[in-house]
């Protein structure tokens, strides 16, 4: 594959390849055509054929994909071709449900540690994994060759705690704080603000509503 500037638009897509393609691969698919994939996918066949064309087709005309190669290749674009170990950083909540999501493994990412600042936390487990006291995380780092850590504290604590992150080799940061994070540019940020979520899902009613009554 040529090296070339592939937009976020068709990288944002390619989770959802993956994902759909999965599925396919449990229900027992070996092969589907991009008219088959688009249907499943809401995305137009042509544009799946133009997505997949940035990282060299896969497919035959006439043949359509293969799902297993397909699921297999988009996995190795995505980086799953090994694995990601990752810790969770806040056992409130949210960290505990993300502690709890047993599809992490299913995608190469091996959750090895929970943090939290609260000392009645201390030792409790989550799928077998202790939460640990915040004082523990620089040298857990270091010993467990950490990649990516999931942030789901206050916003407060958000900087801070990045900063350990960053100093401790960290590449990834999936990012819940509800606060934007600038780090040096060999830090990859993915911010998820549920609130900014809310406010497109309620545009896009709001403008649903306005076109139906025209």
């Amino acid at each position: 594959m040529e090296d070339r500037e592939i937009s976020r638009a068709v990288i944002g897509r390619l989770p959802r390849y993956y994902r759909y393609l999965g599925e396919l691969l449990d229900e027992g698919v070996e092969r589907i055509s991009s008219s088959d994939l688009s249907k499943k996918m809401h995305v137009t066949a042509s544009q799946i054929r133009q997505d997949l064309n940035n990282f060299g087709g896969f497919g035959q005309q006439g043949y359509g994909y293969n799902v297993k190669y397909l699921h297999t290749e988009i996995g190795k674009i995505l980086g799953l071709s090994h694995t990601h170990n990752i810790i969770i950083i806040g056992a409130g909540n949210l960290g505990q449900a993300l502690a709890n999501y047993g599809g992490f493994e299913k995608s190469g990412f091996i959750l090895k540690g929970i943090f939290d600042v609260n000392p009645r936390l201390e030792g409790v487990t989550i799928r077998g994994i202790p939460i640990r006291r915040m004082d523990e995380l620089r040298s857990f780092i270091r010993h467990h060759e950490i990649e990516i850590a999931a942030l789901t504290i206050p916003k407060s604590k958000a900087v801070e705690v990045a900063d350990i992150l960053v100093e401790g080799g960290i590449q990834g940061i999936w990012n819940f704080a509800h606060t934007d994070l600038i780090l040096p540019e060999n830090v990859i940020v993915e911010s998820v603000h549920l609130a900014d979520s809310l406010l497109k899902l309620s545009y896009n009613i709001s403008s649903y509503n306005h076109e139906s009554e025209k």
